[in-house]
């Protein structure tokens, strides 16, 4: 994990006060996520990132709010521990203090114009999948009081999303395929090689499996910070494979 002091835009400021407070609710990740995407500009490669991630969130309230799963409470409660992670690294990082390499690797260069909207999308959900989401499902059923079975109805909920969530990926791969300002990019690139292989429904499923294992050594000394380390080091190898940019023409 790394820190540094810097501020890319101007209103950077507003972006911390933002995410100061931990959320209590999906009400409460919602108008984060908003704000956050009415402060940033479309030259900041942190708005591509936001808009889907709250594009995703807002799926999952409205099936939590229409009772589309077993155990909606949990499923929200996981969201809610989820946002909190990508809230607090995004705080860090504009701190100065220490943040996990994955997510430096979207917000040092929220600026760059010549990555595409997409790349930063994707760096972004590279960070808060295949880091974040195992801790969140821990955090969970630590709260909850249940554990990270996959025979049971919280598995089961949790993989009953992937469909939707591929679905909205594949929608950005077409919408975000421009360059940070809005340019068309080249029609054959590396880019479209790097995301064939783009998949949630295999990193969430990673993720869980690595939420078993944190859960049944949870107490051992030291070992959240070794696995969630480890976990930072191999996502921040893809996060930077994600992130090379595009040549001009």
């Amino acid at each position: 994990m790394v820190g540094r002091s810097f501020a890319l835009f101007t209103y950077d400021p507003m972006l911390l006060a933002a995410v100061d407070a931990t959320p209590k609710n999906m009400t409460d990740v919602l108008r984060t996520l908003h704000t956050i995407d009415a402060t940033c500009a479309d030259g900041d490669g942190l708005k591509w990132f936001n808009w889907l991630y709250m594009e995703v969130t807002q799926a999952v309230a409205d099936r939590v709010a229409a009772g589309g799963f077993t155990d909606p409470a949990w499923m929200a409660a996981l969201d809610v521990h989820f946002a909190a992670l990508y809230f607090s690294a995004l705080k860090s990082s504009l701190r100065g203090t220490a943040t996990p390499g994955c997510w430096q690797v979207l917000f040092t260069r929220r600026s760059e114009v010549l990555l595409a909207r997409i790349q930063f999308a994707a760096a972004g959900i590279n960070a808060h999948i295949d880091h974040d989401l195992a801790e969140a499902i821990v955090r969970t059923c630590a709260d909850t009081g249940v554990s990270p079975d996959r025979h049971g109805v919280h598995y089961a909920d949790y993989t009953s999303l992937n469909g939707t969530l591929d679905g909205l990926v594949n929608l950005t791969k077409q919408k975000l395929h421009l360059r940070l300002l809005g340019e068309l990019l080249p029609p054959v690139s590396h880019l479209e090689d790097t995301l064939a292989g783009w998949g949630v429904a295999a990193a969430r499923e990673n993720a869980w499996f690595h939420a078993e294992r944190m859960w049944a050594l949870r107490g051992v000394p030291g070992f959240d910070w070794t696995y969630l380390h480890g976990l930072d080091y191999f996502a921040t190898v893809a996060g930077k494979l994600l992130m090379v940019p595009v040549p001009l023409r």
